[in-house]
């Protein structure tokens, strides 16, 4: 049985080689977007994946995915530290809502190229 579920697999890996790549993507943005519900942990995980996996999609459509995930976590955290230290006056509060905003339109532009196998160009939004 077991041996029926790795040939299964490496005939999957051998019609598609990105396929685990591909995943690894997938993962991260279900990470970025739970970070809502998990205090940001799940960001820092899926940017420590980004810069683990990096490598390994260069030159595929897959890394302008991986460089718009990274992006999003350097945007994000700028945003979420700018409001942190703004956060006794009005402009803290806005910055949060902003960060929340930014984290749900990347996420979603992206996860949707994703899902039907495109690259994403790189933009500030």
């Amino acid at each position: 049985m077991s041996q029926d579920l790795s040939r299964e697999n490496q005939s999957i890996r051998d019609a598609d080689p990105q396929a685990p790549l591909r995943k690894w993507a997938g993962i991260v943005y279900l990470l970025q977007i739970l970070s809502f519900a998990f205090g940001g942990i799940t960001l820092i995980v899926g940017i420590i994946i980004n810069y683990l996996k990096r490598a390994d999609v260069q030159g595929t459509w897959l890394e302008s995915h991986f460089t718009w995930q990274i992006t999003t976590f350097w945007y994000i955290l700028a945003l979420v530290i700018l409001g942190v230290l703004t956060f006794r006056v009005l402009i803290g509060y806005i910055l949060l809502i902003l960060a929340a905003i930014v984290l749900v339109y990347r996420v979603f532009r992206g996860w949707s190229r994703w899902n039907i196998n495109q690259g994403i160009e790189q933009s500030v939004l």
